[in-house]
């Protein structure tokens, strides 16, 4: 189901990969401090998350923007081929290929790649098997903040950022970033130390593609709840709390690369 921004982009939800995870039990560990009205408020506004025998329906989605202009941004990059970094605990392969097809987007076509952070279930598709950039003609976005702190070794780094920065094709960013008319760079620092949520803007309404700043339901109905796999739960919470306030103030939708629907009303 994609979206079309009046005067703005259309914005086309590509899943890459779905898949059952955790049982009840050890989801609710995960989301430390939710209450049972939490889950319960959870469960009614994203009712497909809660699978089978209490496992946990989890997406993982990209975004393609069609922008005005004819080029088209990508935000993430989704879980990969059948070697990409996440492959030991991810649904590889992925099926963006695919889906890239039938929406009429080739890769040529993609001038821009956002990645919100470095985590292996969001780049899987930036470099291919080859270890050359999957998307030849376009440049790709992460904020320095993101790139900063990596290891040595760190997969992110041998497996993404390096090969981007021998193609000389990653630009690393500070801050608040504008991409053209539409598109702006909004730092959401937390899960990890350089996360990045994208504001994609129309003439009469907006699109916020939060990232992993809303990683399940229960964090949309209550911002408050940290995920245990935040690098900083404070400034988690913060930009959690700060993005779903601009949304509110700018009437914007949510779009998200976890929940089960790709577009809601914050």
């Amino acid at each position: 189901m994609e979206i079309s921004l009046p005067g703005g982009p259309v914005v086309v939800p590509l899943s890459d990969a779905s898949g059952l995870f955790e049982s009840s039990t050890l989801v609710r560990t995960l989301f430390p401090g939710a209450t049972e009205d939490d889950w319960e408020r959870a469960a009614a506004a994203d009712p497909d998350a809660f699978g089978p025998d209490g496992t946990w329906r989890l997406e993982f989605r990209c975004f393609a923007v069609r922008r005005p202009d004819g080029g088209v941004t990508m935000v993430d990059a989704g879980v990969g081929p059948a070697d990409a970094p996440a492959a030991d605990w991810a649904p590889v392969p992925g099926r963006l290929p695919e889906l890239m097809a039938r929406a009429g987007i080739a890769r040529t076509d993609v001038d821009t790649v956002v990645l919100t952070h470095l985590h292996g279930d969001h780049v899987g598709w930036a470099v291919g098997p080859d270890g050359e950039p999957y998307f030849t003609e376009a440049a790709y976005l992460v904020q320095q903040d993101e790139t900063a702190p990596l290891a040595p070794d760190a997969p992110a780094l041998t497996r993404v950022v390096a090969p981007l920065r021998r193609a000389g094709v990653l630009r690393e960013v500070a801050g608040r970033h504008r991409i053209g008319s539409h598109v702006t760079l909004l730092p959401t620092p937390g899960h990890t130390p350089g996360h990045q949520s994208v504001l994609v803007e129309g003439a009469g309404r907006d699109l916020v593609l939060t990232g992993d700043v809303l990683v399940h339901a229960v964090q949309w109905v209550s911002p408050e709840v940290p995920y245990v796999y935040e690098s900083d739960p404070v400034p988690a919470r913060a930009s959690r709390e700060a993005l779903l306030a601009l949304a509110r103030e700018r009437g914007a939708l949510l779009g998200t690369p976890h929940l089960t629907r790709p577009f809601f009303e914050p």
